[in-house]
């Protein structure tokens, strides 16, 4: 999954510490965010929107490599 993370913290004038204060998790944890290394929960997705005032997809893009056939959103059909 892509992010802008680092985007939006460079518009706002805002370290990785700071963001890391106000949502509840380490440094590190921001990092590995911004890095590709880690994926938010949800909760703390939406944590980081609303500190930058955005859509969750505004800061966090799936890309079709993050979806396989086991774990597709898209509707199989069936009765």
């Amino acid at each position: 999954m892509k992010n802008k993370l680092k985007v939006y913290r460079a518009m706002f004038d805002m370290t990785q510490e700071e963001l890391a204060k106000r949502v509840g998790v380490s440094r590190q944890t921001i990092n590995y965010i911004e890095k590709g290394k880690y994926s938010p929960s949800i909760l703390l997705a939406l944590k980081i929107a609303y500190i930058f005032n955005c859509k969750v997809e505004d800061l966090f893009i799936l890309e079709s490599e993050d979806l396989n056939e086991e774990n597709s959103f898209a509707f199989k059909g069936g009765n």
